[in-house]
């Protein structure tokens, strides 16, 4: 019995000190990369103020060239300020890396030390708001850092090649006129492709098909591609006027009709499906409904088996404050339904 109780003993002490030990790891491990991120500020304030003063040099050049003025001097400040830029960029994108970093450590020692379990759920679990409002923020910092990264290589280096362009030909224009109107062409298709590309780039921040066809029209053009895939009858029925709902709104209405759509094509082998809008209770609701297998949503969850296209329509669903219902049983198909307040819209328009 004494043998059994030190062997116990024993083990309990060395899983105690190897908790220790990871907590220690992760505070020295924070600790480590908050001086490092300090260091990189100190490091960037050199590089800023470098960029601060070139631009300004810049600025004070800006407008038509005057006598005196070193052309030359010119485009080495403007090449000089891109690089900058460019630099500046990657610098605040890489210090807002290191604060993420240094944000989830802190987290992790707390789980560690104090037994926090906010950092850890069944893969079953909804998230709470707070998860949610921190995957937000940290979904919109990523965003914005590569947004920041787009348009600087993107719209922000076209504009500053058009300038560079514009000032050359100002400057020959009446000397040598073939020359400048050969520039002018170029500079013409430089800007075409450029709009193209910004286009491009204004496409990926929000369903183009919304404005081209309007959210009801958006929903029937994913049907008929679901339709064409998997040979099941697709019928729509529209009785809720989609022009009361935000942009947001219409949006995360779009992207679950899509999501459901697309699990149904994936999972359900249906043969006849449904999309529908009505108002309800005070609230625009939004219905799929197929008559595939369905599946046992409770043992789905207690198996702690997780859907991500579920989890995905749940956080969009609650980040306009709408609710979304899962229905579904084995052999008796599913239906997904979104229900937006409408009280919710009322409030959000009186407030703009």
């Amino acid at each position: 019995m004494d043998a059994a109780r030190a062997r116990t003993e024993a083990r309990d002490s060395r899983i105690d000190g190897l908790h220790a030990e990871a907590i220690a790891a992760v505070g020295h491990s924070a600790n480590t990369l908050r001086t490092v991120r300090d260091r990189y500020r100190d490091a960037g304030a050199d590089l800023l103020g470098r960029y601060g003063a070139a631009r300004a040099e810049v600025d004070a050049l800006e407008g038509p060239p005057e006598p005196g003025v070193d052309d030359a001097r010119r485009r080495v400040l403007h090449s000089e300020v891109e690089a900058l830029t460019a630099e500046v960029g990657e610098f605040q994108a890489e210090l807002a890396r290191l604060e993420l970093a240094i944000e989830t450590l802190e987290r992790t020692w707390l789980f560690l030390s104090r037994g926090d379990g906010s950092l850890v759920a069944e893969p079953s679990d909804a998230p709470d708001a707070a998860d949610i409002r921190m995957r937000v923020v940290e979904a919109q910092e990523a965003e914005r850092a590569r947004l920041a990264q787009e348009i600087h290589d993107g719209p922000a280096q076209a504009l500053s090649n058009a300038i560079f362009q514009v000032e050359y030909i100002e400057r020959v224009v009446e000397s040598d006129v073939g020359l400048a109107q050969s520039e002018l062409h170029h500079l013409r298709d430089l800007l075409r492709r450029d709009l193209g590309d910004v286009r491009t780039f204004i496409s990926q921040l929000r369903p183009p098909v919304l404005d081209e066809l309007g959210l009801d029209g958006a929903i029937l053009d994913t049907m008929d591609r679901v339709r064409a895939v998997t040979g099941a009858t697709v019928t729509a029925t529209f009785d809720a006027p989609s022009d009361g709902l935000t942009d947001a709104e219409r949006t995360v209405v779009l992207r679950v009709a899509q999501e459901s759509l697309q699990n149904v094509r994936k999972h359900a082998v249906a043969s006849t499906i449904t999309v529908s809008t009505g108002l309800e209770d005070e609230a625009w609701v939004l219905a799929v409904a197929d008559d595939g297998r369905g599946f046992d949503v409770g043992e789905t969850a207690a198996r702690g088996r997780r859907n991500f296209g579920l989890q995905f329509m749940r956080e969009r669903a609650e980040l306009i404050g709408a609710r979304l219902d899962v229905r579904s049983r084995p052999g008796d198909g599913t239906v997904v339904r979104l229900a937006i307040p409408t009280r919710a819209q009322t409030g959000a328009k009186e407030s703009t």
